[in-house]
């Protein structure tokens, strides 16, 4: 286990492609709805209104960081999350190269859940 969990803290996802010189460069705001399109499965709430994403840097050459979270350092998705994430801001126009990266400080909390999505966890 020990090992296992040492993969997820060093976890770095990729995806994409250098994006071609005279493409505009994606804004943050179609980084975001690309992010709101990957959902946690067990609770179908998506990662960025769960408030699993803490930084966005889009540089000038389209190429996309961003550092993630789980919420626990067992979580069954651990490994999936930031894939799926990468994969999904790759196919944003205006985007090259994609890298999330899973961070565990601050550690996830539920104060950092948007108000959309608090309201979903009280659903269930």
């Amino acid at each position: 286990m020990t090992e296992e969990l040492n993969q997820i803290q060093d976890y770095v996802a990729t995806a994409g492609a250098p994006k071609p010189a005279e493409e505009k460069t994606a804004s943050r705001e179609d980084v975001v709805e690309a992010l709101k399109t990957v959902s946690d499965p067990e609770i179908m709430i998506n990662i960025y209104d769960m408030g699993l994403v803490y930084n966005i840097d889009i540089k000038e050459n389209g190429d996309v960081f961003i550092e993630m979270t789980v919420t626990a350092p067992t979580c069954p998705v651990a490994g999936v999350l930031p894939q799926q994430a990468a994969d999904a801001v790759a196919l944003v126009e205006g985007t090259g190269r994609v890298e999330v990266k899973i961070v565990w400080e601050p550690a996830w909390s539920f104060e950092r859940m948007s108000d959309e999505a608090r309201a979903m966890i009280e659903l269930f």
